[in-house]
């Protein structure tokens, strides 16, 4: 029987008006890949910060147990001291430093006021061919990809020394190439006796490299499940998240009535705001109907999310050329303002960067967007407002004790609700959402795409950016394939499937 690494005992974390983790127990064997799998706020997040030293010994109840110890950390380098080493979903990695500047921040090579640069990126580069990464440790983290920027992260935790390594959505920003090469290597990793913890909603990647699934539901431990014992498909996990069955992830649409072209792209250029010479967009066209969800799919770095910004109001990009088209006018949005104007709505892929203001409440942030409509000769009128948000929180089923509390301290599937009620309270025509469902569990999915859905019944229009191929074609009226700054393809909800839509990519390749 494997040893028994990490045992944490009846965790309890309460904050003020909410328990987080009542009585969760967890154990972990040593060299095995264990999965924490719940819904959003169901605890995840909050019990690895418990075990890493965020929030301190003292600020909890219950006992952490590792290797044979009953550890009471303070802080994270504690935690990090013993060997266990936690990468969270926000990489912290500083854009305008080196990568072996970035892996031994903190952890510096040297003496007290001098730093032996030789020795940082000498072991750099031995990290680095480690995690299979052959950048330079010289490079800027800016120049790399996300892909390559989790791999830095997790070179990062083996200078540490890692015994015990804590994945919090590792996936969540990567394509499926680079998401499967990450879950290779921990499975390389638990090869050499490496043990890992990973925080996933993409149940087909935890049933890929798991050999334990403990299930959080609302605070409390509900079930661990053994690979080698029980049935750990996608539907039996769901199960234990949601506590039911999930027969159909995507909801059905009761009548479509597809309309008059709503807004239309055409021969739409955009080049790269830094390196301008770049062509990021090149020529795109593409149109949706009133009552339709148009999908836009390809790889990471095909170029969706540049289209989008820059159609909404020029939000990225240098030298933009091409025309829109809204209800058959030609229109010009070279602001924000400009598109919300033209009743044009854009949900960032972002939530936390560039959506939504976590400092402020549920109600500035979902009215912030539309204050004219709260507002009376420049003064907000705090009653209407908060009249706003209480709507929009029992529309969309925004789980918060009230409209007042920090969007910063709700889970990330009621923050996405939160963005989307803000752009919802502009009114638009058009609703573009990129990766709209990136990060959040299976039963807050479902939720977004009956918002979507209402959306479509109300006879608005939308176009959906997503990396997830099951969402795309399960959404989706009609499917444009984009690929190095290209349409590259377009399939109709009928035609389309997963092979498909690879193949056109795969043809268009240069």
């Amino acid at each position: 029987m494997a040893k028994v690494l990490l045992e944490m005992k009846n965790i309890t974390k309460t904050f003020p008006g909410v328990k987080a983790l009542d009585n969760v127990n967890l154990k972990v064997e040593e060299g095995e890949i264990h999965a924490l799998v719940g819904e959003n706020g169901a605890g995840k997040s909050t019990l690895m910060n418990v075990l890493s030293g965020i929030y301190p010994y003292g600020t909890y109840e219950g006992d952490i147990v590792y290797d044979g110890q009953v550890c009471k950390f303070n802080k994270i380098k504690d935690s990090e001291e013993k060997g266990i080493v936690i990468i969270h979903q926000e990489l912290a990695l500083i854009p305008y430093m080196t990568i072996g500047e970035n892996m031994f921040l903190g952890n510096e090579r040297g003496k007290k006021f001098a730093i032996n640069w030789n020795e940082t990126h000498g072991l750099s580069e031995k990290y680095l061919k480690m995690v299979g990464l052959k950048e330079s440790s010289r490079t800027l983290i800016k120049d790399i990809g996300t892909g390559k920027q989790q791999l830095v992260e997790i070179a990062k935790a083996l200078a540490k020394n890692a015994k015990l390594l804590i994945l919090d959505e590792p996936t969540a920003s990567l394509n499926e190439t680079d998401s499967k090469a990450l879950l290779d290597l921990l499975l390389k990793f638990k090869q050499e006796g490496m043990t890992s913890i990973i925080i996933s909603h993409k149940l087909n990647e935890i049933a890929y490299c798991a050999d334990k699934i403990t299930v959080i539901r609302d605070g409390s431990t509900i079930e661990t499940l053994d690979k080698n014992k029980d049935d750990i498909s996608e539907d039996r996990i769901i199960k234990g998240m949601v506590g039911r069955d999930l027969t159909d992830r995507f909801p059905k649409r009761a009548e479509k009535h597809i309309g008059d072209i709503n807004m239309e792209i055409k021969d739409w250029t955009v080049y790269h705001p830094i390196y301008t010479e770049r062509k990021v967009v090149d020529k795109v066209s593409i149109n949706v109907r009133k009552g339709e969800v148009v999908g836009i799919s390809g790889l990471m770095g095909a170029g969706r999310t540049e289209l989008a910004m820059s159609v909404f109001g020029h939000s990225y990009g240098t030298n933009i050329s091409g025309r829109v088209f809204i209800n058959g006018k030609e229109v010009h949005m070279k602001s924000v303002g400009d598109a919300i104007k033209n009743k044009l709505a854009y949900v960032t892929e972002d939530r936390k960067g560039n959506g939504l203001v976590l400092s402020n409440s549920i109600k500035i942030n979902t009215t912030m967007a539309n204050l004219g409509a709260v507002s009376s000769h420049t003064v907000i009128n705090r009653d209407k407002e908060y009249a706003v948000a209480v709507d929009y929180k029992e529309k969309l089923k925004t789980k918060c004790p009230s409209v007042e509390q920090n969007v910063g301290n709700l889970s990330g599937g009621n923050q996405q609700k939160v963005l989307l009620a803000k752009w919802m309270f502009t009114d638009p025509d058009v609703l573009i959402l990129d990766e709209p469902t990136r990060g959040i569990d299976v039963g807050a999915k479902y939720e977004i795409y009956c918002i979507i859905n209402q959306l479509i019944a109300d006879g608005k229009s939308v176009i959906m950016i997503s990396s997830e191929l099951p969402e795309v074609l399960g959404m989706c009226d009609r499917i444009y394939v984009m690929n190095e700054g290209r349409i590259v393809g377009e399939v109709t909800a009928e035609e389309a499937s997963q092979e498909v839509i690879m193949s056109h990519i795969l043809k268009s390749s240069k």
